[in-house]
């Protein structure tokens, strides 16, 4: 799929000229291996290209515009929240742990609106960790890996954010995502808005923010909770 088609795809999520060119033809390698993949793998049931864009790079990018990028550097978009300490949260948000990656949704796409994150993508299955790191070696990512595990096993208190979309054990997953927050971590949770009560119940300790809807969807919200702090000694995992 050519530049132009993915910014037009894309300017209900991110607004107009977000991307650079070279994000963009980023993103254009990424769904060509992704739709080459797909066709020996299932990485996604979502076949056509203009659906991938819209349906897995729309809803990843949103959420690194809300959670990554500085309200300066988003040209044309209203600021979500002003108060100072959500922009302290952008700028200071420099390590990201996208558990239960998949075939990279949303870890891959918030690094490639983010250049300067670091990613770490855990995925437990090992043909999608190959094709994870695939991609990071033909977009020639830097500050991207590929832990091919299981979130249990991975170092606790390593990311300042930490998402989670389209996981199977949603409440059981929640707990494990949480503790591998740093303090004043944040969790960011691309989900329907039937998971909300779920989350806010499963992590009572949280601070959460309204849910966001995301464009073009009548269901799917981005739910973003506060750590505050104290998630390891809550969540009932042992580390």
């Amino acid at each position: 799929m050519d530049s132009a088609s993915i910014a037009a795809l894309l300017r209900p999520f991110i607004g107009a000229d977000r991307l650079s060119e070279r994000q963009l033809e980023q993103t254009s390698i990424y769904i060509d291996l992704l739709l080459r993949w797909n066709a020996r793998i299932n990485l996604t049931a979502v076949r056509g290209p203009e659906n991938i864009v819209t349906r897995h790079f729309g809803e990843s990018l949103f959420a690194a515009n809300q959670l990554c990028v500085s309200p300066d550097l988003r040209p044309g978009q209203a600021q979500r929240n002003s108060a100072a300490s959500t922009n302290e949260q952008r700028r200071n948000t420099r390590e990201l742990i996208d558990v239960g990656s998949g075939a990279g949704f949303p870890g891959l796409p918030m690094k490639i609106c983010a250049p300067d994150l670091h990613v770490t993508l855990i995925e437990s299955n090992h043909k999608k960790a190959t094709f994870l790191r695939e991609v990071i070696r033909a977009l020639s990512l830097t500050g991207a890996d590929v832990f091919s595990g299981r979130a249990e096993d991975f170092p606790a208190g390593s990311a300042d954010l930490v998402t989670l979309r389209a996981v199977e054990r949603f409440e059981n997953v929640l707990p494990v995502a949480a503790r591998l927050l740093r303090p004043e971590g944040r969790l960011a949770l691309l989900i329907g808005e039937s998971q909300v009560k779920s989350a806010h119940a499963g992590l009572l300790e949280f601070r959460w923010e309204d849910p966001t809807p995301i464009p073009l969807s009548s269901s799917r919200v981005l739910l973003v909770g506060d750590a505050k702090g104290n998630q390891q000694s809550k969540s009932g995992v042992t580390l």
